[in-house]
């Protein structure tokens, strides 16, 4: 007896809907496991260390996807460049949605001064990360003489990508802290500051 499409795709909607149902159960369980772990309740005990905390998890996730996509287009077409522009947006969209709604806490459509000095930040990155495993694809090839497609060559010019990655992120934090994911522009506060009292030493000055 045959059985039609319709019915096939009929009984498959409630196993597909247990199935999703058994997933998010397992990723709520999972998550509130992590949440009252003793690591976790330490590591989040301040304000400023579960931002950093949170931080560092959001730039674990984007950095492995990152990588991983660095390295599968770097092994298939040997392009430093095109892998690091592949490699930069798988980390950079997850990186974006982690870092905003769940370090900062910032929710809602985001402003345009965010957005803006977002993608300034990441042009950066995007540019050194480039420019080093480009310097590095070369110095492999034509000095060391590294033959194309070998596990040696990936290697190392991967590790240049990580190496860039790595260097960043401390920077990156302080970025985003002070400048991007402020509701308060911090470092124009700072300069504002530092002119008053310039201007105020002035004008106490005796001539």
């Amino acid at each position: 007896m045959a059985i039609s499409p319709a019915a096939s795709s009929g009984s498959s909607e409630p196993r597909d809907l247990l199935l999703r149902e058994h997933q998010q159960r397992y990723l709520s369980a999972s998550a509130a496991f992590v949440r009252r772990h003793p690591w976790w309740l330490h590591l989040t005990k301040t304000p400023f260390s579960a931002k950093m905390t949170k931080y560092a998890v959001g730039s674990v996730i984007a950095f492995v996807m990152s990588n991983i996509v660095f390295a599968l287009v770097y092994l298939v077409r040997d392009q430093p460049i095109a892998a690091s522009v592949a490699g930069f947006i798988a980390g950079a969209i997850p990186n974006w949605i982690l870092n905003r709604r769940w370090a900062w806490q910032q929710t809602g459509r985001p402003p345009a001064k965010q957005i803006v000095t977002y993608a300034l930040v990441s042009a950066v990155v995007l540019v050194t990360t480039s420019l080093a495993t480009k310097w590095t694809n070369h110095e492999v090839a034509y000095v060391w003489h590294v033959q194309k497609g070998t596990g040696l060559r990936l290697t190392i010019v991967t590790a240049a990508y990580v190496a860039v990655t790595v260097v960043l992120f401390a920077a990156k934090f302080v970025v985003y802290e002070f400048w991007v994911f402020s509701e308060r522009s911090r470092v124009r506060a700072a300069l504002r500051s530092l002119m008053n009292v310039t201007r105020i030493a002035r004008a106490n000055r005796i001539p």
